[in-house]
Formats: C-alpha cells, sequence, structure tokens
C-alpha cells in the first residue's frame, strides 16, 4: 500500500509540472495550455489549483476582461492590468474537489481584448476516495504504458483553427519509460510531459489537431507509441492509439447579415421511421429539404453512429428542394429498437451542423 500511495503522489507532483510548449491564441498571444489535467487525485487531499499563463508576443497590450465558471465550485483570479507586450498574464483556478469520487471536467471561459470569441480552458481529472493501482487506473497495455482508453474524444474543432487536448498515461514498469510516436497522421501532433516517464509513475499525453480544409465532420487520427524504441501490440489487439475530431466550417467572421441571408435548409421530416425488419437487412431512407435561404446550400460531409452508405447530398440553391438516400445496415446493431444519427456538416451559419435520425424496430 505504501508503494501505491507513493506512485499516486509522484502523480499528483508530476501532473502539476505539465508542458512547457506554448500554443496559440490568436496572432501575438500564447498560452501555455488550454487544459490542465490533475489526472488522479485523493477526494479526502482537498482543493486543488492549478495556473494558465498567456504569454503577448505582439505589439499592444491585451487585456484579460473576465474569466467566468461553469460551477460554485472553481473560484477563478486572473491578471486585472494590462498585459504589455513581451510580458505575462495568468488565470489561476481552485477546484474544491468536494463534489465525490467521479471524473470532473471543469470549463472556464476567458474574454479577452480585440478577440471576438472567448477562450476555454479546461480543468480536469478523476477524484478516487482510494487508492488504487495503476494496473486499474490504466487498463489499456501497450508493453508497460498504460492508458485508461485507446481512442480519445478531442471535441469539436472549427476550420482554420486548433484543438488541444490531453489525457494522462502511466508507466507500470520498474523503470523510466521513454515515450515516442511513430506513423502520426497528417494534422496531429503528440508531446509527453514528463518524458521519460518515471518508474511506477504517470504523465500527460498532450495532442493538439489542426483543421484541414480536405477534412470535414468526425475524423480519426492516429500514432503508434514507441516505448524504450520498441513497439508493441496492446491487451486489445491494437498498434495504434488514436484521437478523434468533429470539424465544422469558421463563421466567426460572419456579419449578422450574412447569416440571414446565407443558406438556409429545412426539413420536411428530420427522422425516417422504417417500422420493423429482420437484422441485416438494409434500410434505404430518404431526406427531403428545401434551402429557404438567399445562397446555395452544401454538405460538406455525412456522418453517422452506425454503418450507413450514402452517395452524397446534392448542393441545393436558393428556393430549391431536394433530396436524397441513406442505406443503412442493420446487421451490426442490436436487437430491438434501434435509432440512428446521421449528421451533416454544412455551409449553413444558420445550421453548420444537422442532425437527421433513422428508427425502427429490429427483429
Amino acid at each position: 500500500m505504501k508503494r501505491l500511495f507513493t506512485a499516486l503522489a509522484a502523480s499528483l507532483i508530476l501532473t502539476c509540472i505539465g508542458a512547457s510548449a506554448q500554443e496559440k491564441i490568436k496572432d501575438g498571444l500564447e498560452i501555455d495550455k488550454f487544459v490542465h489535467n490533475f489526472g488522479d487525485i485523493l477526494l479526502d487531499s482537498g482543493p486543488v489549483s492549478c495556473t494558465f499563463t498567456l504569454k503577448n508576443t505582439g505589439d499592444k497590450p491585451v487585456v484579460i476582461y473576465n474569466v467566468t465558471s461553469t460551477c460554485g465550485c472553481t473560484d477563478v483570479d486572473w491578471t486585472k492590468e494590462p498585459v504589455l507586450p513581451g510580458k505575462t498574464g495568468k488565470v489561476s483556478a481552485t477546484y474544491s474537489n468536494d463534489e465525490g469520487p467521479y471524473p470532473f471536467d471543469k470549463s472556464l471561459t476567458m474574454y479577452l481584448s480585440d478577440n471576438k470569441k472567448p477562450v476555454i480552458l479546461k480543468m480536469r481529472g478523476v477524484s478516487l476516495d482510494k487508492v488504487k493501482p495503476l494496473e486499474e487506473l490504466y487498463p489499456v497495455r501497450y508493453g508497460s504504458l498504460g492508458l485508461k482508453e485507446n481512442i480519445s474524444k478531442g471535441g469539436n474543432l472549427e476550420q482554420n483553427g486548433q484543438k488541444s487536448e490531453s489525457v494522462m498515461v502511466a508507466n507500470l514498469s520498474d523503470s523510466p519509460l521513454k515515450v515516442t510516436f511513430a506513423d502520426v497522421s497528417d494534422h496531429l501532433k503528440l508531446s509527453v510531459s514528463p518524458n521519460p516517464i518515471p518508474a511506477r509513475g504517470t504523465a500527460e499525453l498532450s495532442y493538439t489537431v489542426t483543421a484541414d480544409r480536405s477534412l470535414w465532420g468526425k475524423n480519426y487520427y492516429w500514432a503508434v507509441p514507441v516505448l524504450n524504441g520498441k513497439t508493441y501490440t496492446s491487451n486489445e489487439g491494437e498498434s495504434q492509439i488514436g484521437f478523434w475530431a468533429f470539424t465544422k466550417e469558421d463563421f466567426s467572421g460572419v456579419s449578422a447579415e450574412e447569416k440571414r441571408s446565407g443558406p438556409r435548409p429545412t426539413f420536411t421530416e428530420s427522422t425516417y421511421s422504417f417500422g420493423k425488419v429482420r437484422k441485416g437487412q438494409k434500410v434505404n431512407a430518404e431526406f427531403k429539404f428545401r434551402n429557404d435561404g438567399k445562397s446555395p446550400f452544401k454538405v460538406y460531409k455525412v456522418d453517422a453512429d452506425g454503418k450507413i452508405a450514402c452517395s452524397g447530398v446534392p448542393d441545393a440553391g436558393p428556393g430549391e428542394t431536394v433530396s436524397f438516400k441513406v442505406e443503412l445496415d442493420t446487421s451490426g446493431l442490436s436487437k430491438g429498437e434501434t435509432l440512428t444519427i446521421v449528421t451533416l456538416t454544412t455551409n449553413s451559419p444558420l445550421r453548420p451542423i444537422v442532425n437527421l435520425f433513422i428508427a425502427g424496430f429490429i427483429e
């Protein structure tokens, strides 16, 4: 037990170190991180704190107008005076750590001068009621590298931007573990801190996905972990670790008038009901919509949470009505009532994401 407690204590110390790389908020302004991951902490250890550091690399002062939190369990403070060129400002936050032994994910919304959109900062971790072995906390294993899951959610990403997140990983061995990556997907950047990971210790795996106009909707990004120069297959039979992000159009520079005159799809029905079918039978769902906007409507990509085939959604000019079909393969779905969500990523400022539904009963 003493060894386990020592490992957890080392985890907390190393987590607070964080990565030193700077990330871009906009031209002339950088931040040391968008996400602070406390990792695994004990519930009875009390409140935990972290600091986000901004660096003004531009030629004019930057003001942090306000920082708000989503929960009364989080206290926040920030640099009130203007951050001059070449100087730094800070946002400090404390999480009360009294909500029970659960994972937590708290958001801070930071409002800056000369920045149209607020900046979202994250504090996350897992509060534990007792010390647990690293092997239990990190059940997915690539050799001596432990992860909580082999695919991580990156969230929403806008074109012209980046999305940064982090997850905790563990060294399950009794010697330091150097982690590098091979076969890294385009537009994905990875780093581990500290690296090497100390024996029986933890580290923060940070990843950044950069948007590209060839990629829309939900996309997966992959990398092969290389541990002390060797690659391993995980206990789940995988050689790669994965991350996904959902990319949509950036409408931050679009005026209110441009939004009103932009494309606007109006669907006749948002749900296609197929009644009852036998498992393995294919369902052909049809959706129809009218473009009630003043400019052409376009769908960049069609995604779904089931196995579908779609030949594409026709572009629709102003006032034009079009339809399209989606084929759903039910062989991979469970018997009983089912609902498949079909997501369209579009060029409509008012409806950049459209969710449609295919519902029925599988016998």
